[in-house]
């Protein structure tokens, strides 16, 4: 979902006409005051966002988002003001465009920025209390750091992607330690008891499926 936040009933109509034709779902708003809230208790991926708004501007409603969602937001301003671009950047903005502007370049810069997101987007990977970083390689749980060896952020990444789904030992073996490993099953249920234990009460999430291997979730 887009919503395209602009007071002027034309360029706003024109934007979620061209972003409507390019099988996006899109929502207008003439005024920001609702706004904050329905981003909120809606599923937004894209806000475009006018500065100079009724009620209460873009460059407000930039800063009370930011202050609960990253969600791109691409900023619509009437001014080539330098300071203004640089201040809303700093504030959270992720593009900006000119008016007046082609609809091509607008389709060019939503499609840009999303596919930033998405790729931003699958840097992380969130279960119940853990929390992931795979470009930092980093763990943590209920906010608190955890040290893992390579093989165990490696399995944990392996249950993240396959939640409640089984994970038998030989596709550890097979992913993980690879084609060519010659040594028992047994290591796996070494290195699962030690990442449960440095997972502490995340750890139990980790459940074991009898006479199979081990699923992240619920049995």
């Amino acid at each position: 979902m887009i919503y395209v936040v602009e007071d002027d009933k034309a360029i706003r109509n024109l934007v979620m006409y061209a972003l409507s034709e390019k099988g996006y779902d899109v929502r207008g708003f003439e005024n920001g005051l609702d706004v904050v809230d329905q981003v909120k208790d809606d599923k937004v991926d894209l806000l475009i966002l006018d500065i100079m708004l009724p009620g209460k501007d873009g460059m407000e409603i930039l800063e009370q988002i930011r202050e609960f969602s990253d969600i791109p937001i691409i900023m619509l301003t009437a001014r080539n003001d330098e300071y203004e671009k640089v201040h809303g950047l700093e504030s959270g903005a992720d593009d900006y465009i000119t008016k007046p502007f082609s609809i091509l370049e607008l389709i060019s810069r939503v499609k840009a920025v999303l596919r930033r997101s998405d790729k931003n987007d699958r840097q992380h990977l969130n279960y119940d209390n853990i929390e992931v970083n795979i470009k930092k390689r980093t763990v943590k749980v209920d906010g608190e750091k955890i040290e893992l060896t390579y093989k165990e952020f490696e399995m944990l990444l392996l249950f993240l992607s396959n939640i409640g789904n089984v994970i038998t030992r030989e596709d550890f073996l097979l992913k993980i330690w690879g084609y060519d490993y010659e040594g028992e099953t047994r290591t796996v249920d070494v290195h699962i008891a030690s990442l449960r234990n440095k997972l502490k009460n995340a750890g139990l999430h980790i459940k074991t499926v009898r006479n199979l291997g081990y699923k992240l979730g619920e049995i």
